[in-house]
């Protein structure tokens, strides 16, 4: 995939308590219906969880959260051939099942291997695309009174050494994402959004996840579902902070601000109109 235009990864949650409420796809019809839409409004990835990772969320076992992916992948697979697909687990018994049987052709992990001591030479065997993100603790207790002496330091450190094992290990497509949300308070996140250009001296392409998020609805006190306009905003600043990914529950509406956004800086990008 060519990242000298940022692309846009679109969220397809299968499950029944992801934090917005918009996201969760239950169905087959609207799993379909949601693949679908992410592809015509302009994303070039869809990225599928069946694990929450909002705060306090519930805990399922791995046959759970395969049988969700079964499903979701198979009908994706059928409806949506030829997309590609990225699958939102800290599990490597799931990352090898979703590669293995279904193709899935990018891991996205949000403990970027902590919270499966097998994660990294399962995805080195694998051969496929990894997405680690920052994570202070776990899903359940993530933000309880998260703490940093430097946020972007500590965050920029943890990267460095993930990526000499990933390396040693032969694992070549790495991406980053410093985890917006995920053990950092509001002034934690917007100090590295704020930072978000530090991160090129990794020399690794960076995914932002921040769309509809509470760094962005409880600054401006409403909720995730109002929060598009805040995170339209939030997406431009990442962009010219040098984001490469953006991860959206609205895709026409990123797609846009990746546009003008590369028509300022002199780039191409296609319309999604």
């Amino acid at each position: 995939m060519d990242l000298s235009v940022p692309q846009v990864m679109g969220i397809l949650n299968v499950t029944p308590d992801s934090f917005y409420a918009g996201s969760r796809m239950q169905t087959e019809r609207d799993i379909v219906a949601r693949a679908r839409q992410i592809l015509e409004e302009g994303g070039s990835m869809i990225d599928i969880g069946a694990y929450s990772s909002r705060p306090g969320a519930d805990h399922i076992d791995a046959e759970e959260e395969m049988a969700r992916l079964r499903c979701a992948l198979q009908l994706i697979g059928r409806e949506c051939p030829g997309a590609v697909v990225s699958v939102d687990t800290f599990r490597a018994d799931v990352a090898r099942m979703c590669v293995e049987e279904y193709g899935v052709g990018i891991i996205n992990d949000i403990s970027a291997g902590e919270m499966d001591e097998a994660m990294f030479a399962t995805v080195a065997r694998l051969g496929v695309p990894y997405i680690m993100m920052h994570m202070q603790g776990t899903p359940q207790d993530m933000q309880c009174q998260p703490h940093y002496e430097n946020v972007v330091r500590e965050v920029m450190i943890y990267f460095s050494e993930k990526v000499q094992k990933l390396h040693e290990l032969g694992v070549k497509d790495v991406i980053v994402d410093p985890g917006f949300g995920f053990g950092k308070t509001l002034e934690h996140n917007y100090e590295l959004l704020n930072h978000l250009d530090d991160f090129a001296m990794l020399g690794l392409p960076v995914l932002v996840g921040v769309s509809r998020k509470s760094m962005i609805y409880r600054l401006l006190c409403g909720g995730p579902e109002g929060a598009l306009n805040g995170t339209t905003a939030v997406h431009a600043l990442a962009l010219m902070k040098g984001a490469d990914i953006l991860r959206v529950h609205d895709v026409r509406e990123a797609c846009q601000v990746v546009q003008i956004v590369n028509k300022m800086k002199g780039k191409e990008s296609e319309s999604v109109f």
